[in-house]
C-alpha cells in the first residue's frame, strides 16, 4: 500500500507530537500526566517536558508511545522529524543558500 503524503502549508510549523498527546490522546483516554507516565514507564517530568514541546520524542519514547497508543512508533518519530527539520531549515537557511548542489561528472 502506498504511503499517503498529506499536503500542508510549508510555512506552518508541523505539530510537535507532545501537542497531539496533550490535546488529543490523553483527553480521549481520560488520563492525566501522572497516569500516562506510569503507563509509559517514564517519569511524570519526562512526559511533561514532551507535552510542553520542550523535549523531543526519542526513538525509545516513540516505541513506548506507539505501544501505548496502538499505532506503532513510526507516526511519532515522523512527527518529531518533521517538526525538527522545519526548525532546522529555518535556523540555517542562510548557510544552506550558500551550499552548491554537487553534480555528477
Amino acid at each position: 500500500m502506498a504511503e499517503h503524503i498529506a499536503k500542508r502549508n510549508v510555512d506552518r510549523c508541523p505539530t510537535h507530537p507532545g501537542e497531539v498527546l496533550r490535546s488529543d490522546v490523553l483527553p480521549s483516554l481520560g488520563m492525566n500526566v501522572s497516569d500516562a507516565a506510569k503507563a509509559l514507564g517514564v517519569t511524570r517530568q519526562t512526559l511533561h517536558r514532551i507535552l510542553a514541546g520542550a523535549t523531543s520524542v526519542t526513538p525509545e519514547m516513540a516505541l513506548r508511545l506507539g505501544k501505548f497508543c496502538g499505532n506503532g512508533p513510526d507516526l511519532w518519530i515522523r512527527m518529531q522529524e518533521a517538526h525538527d527539520l522545519w526548525h532546522a531549515k529555518r535556523r540555517i537557511a542562510d548557510e544552506l543558500a550558500s551550499i552548491k548542489t554537487a553534480k555528477v561528472a
